[in-house]
């Protein structure tokens, strides 16, 4: 077996075969959520992640991808983005060896830990604790039927607010009250996961939208706003392949001072308004939840989210 590194940039061929290998093992082990299309893999592959350097190998049968961050208050951590062998090919080492040399690299990189989203109950799972790893946040995806969800009449808005709605980047002019707002995002439930949050700025706010963009995807957000210019909620809309039917909403953040007003809502209501215009393909949208996100929980339960599956972020302390 040769675990070869992929071409900068990758090739067409590589991409057609990491595509392959995804689209296998997402059939047999998710046969209700969609594979990935070979313009969203084409996408994360030849255009590097905003938080770190990304390496990526494949064997005949298998890809892996970790991702070292660089953010400069993570560079001791990475993310295990893919470990994906065939189902074919499954129970033969394949796996195992291509774990060993993504921990080879962690540590040459003086990485102390790494985590992964994992699906649980599944083979993904089961591997997973064979190497060590556990689970430090329980979580899971919820989706939404977006055509079911367009005939529910939108929330009211308090008076004091505006909804404002930017596809593509988020205007310069508003981009640092984004990412103030942002900042909400540290009560967020971390579990026992070894990453600090991050201070967003302006420019930080801009590349990780820059790269959706860059990797052939599309992205729209919609904020509540303040007449004094505020920035009191906001949600994230990605579509990691414009034509295709399924979206991811990322990031839905209510600044405390702000919370009780129904914004959560609203922006998500106002968010599949959008949708309806710009995508009128899109048949669902996905978000993951820790399950000790109470209030989140409760804002996608109104706007009839439903449970898609559950997963983990499962962490590994590394040892030389």
């Amino acid at each position: 077996m040769t675990i070869a590194p992929l071409s900068v940039p990758p090739t067409d061929t590589e991409v057609d075969h990491w595509w392959a290998v995804l689209a296998s093992a997402r059939t047999a082990d998710l046969p209700q959520v969609a594979p990935p299309s070979r313009t969203e893999v084409a996408g994360a592959l030849r255009v590097p992640s905003a938080r770190g350097r990304s390496v990526h190998w494949a064997t005949e049968d298998a890809v892996a991808s970790p991702v070292l961050f660089t953010d400069g208050g993570n560079d001791h951590t990475a993310f295990l983005d893919e470990l994906t062998v065939r189902p074919d090919a499954r129970r033969r080492g394949v796996g195992t060896a291509l774990w060993g040399r993504a921990r080879e690299e962690l540590l040459a990189s003086g990485r102390t830990s790494v985590a992964a989203e994992v699906d649980l109950g599944g083979p993904g799972q089961a591997f997973a604790e064979s190497v060590g790893f556990e689970n430090v946040l329980s979580m899971a995806w919820y989706v939404q039927d977006v055509r079911a969800a367009r005939e529910e009449p939108a929330p009211p808005l308090p008076s004091d607010y505006e909804l404002i709605c930017w596809p593509g980047l988020v205007p310069d002019a508003w981009a640092p009250a984004v990412a103030v707002a942002h900042g909400a995002m540290e009560d967020a439930p971390m579990g026992d996961l070894d990453q600090r949050i991050q201070t967003w700025t302006a420019e930080r706010l801009h590349a990780a939208h820059r790269k959706i963009l860059d990797r052939g995807g599309a992205l729209t957000t919609v904020a509540a706003v303040t007449p004094d210019g505020e920035v009191a909620a906001y949600t994230e809309l990605v579509l990691p392949d414009p034509a295709g039917p399924r979206a991811l909403q990322y990031d839905t953040v209510v600044v405390p001072a702000h919370r009780g007003h129904g914004l959560g809502r609203a922006v998500k209501r106002r968010m599949l308004a959008e949708a309806a215009v710009r995508h009128p393909d899109l048949r669902t949208v996905a978000t993951s939840v820790a399950d000790d996100n109470t209030p989140m929980l409760a804002v996608n339960a109104a706007l009839g989210y439903r449970l898609e599956r559950t997963v983990g972020y499962f962490q590994l302390k590394l040892q030389p």
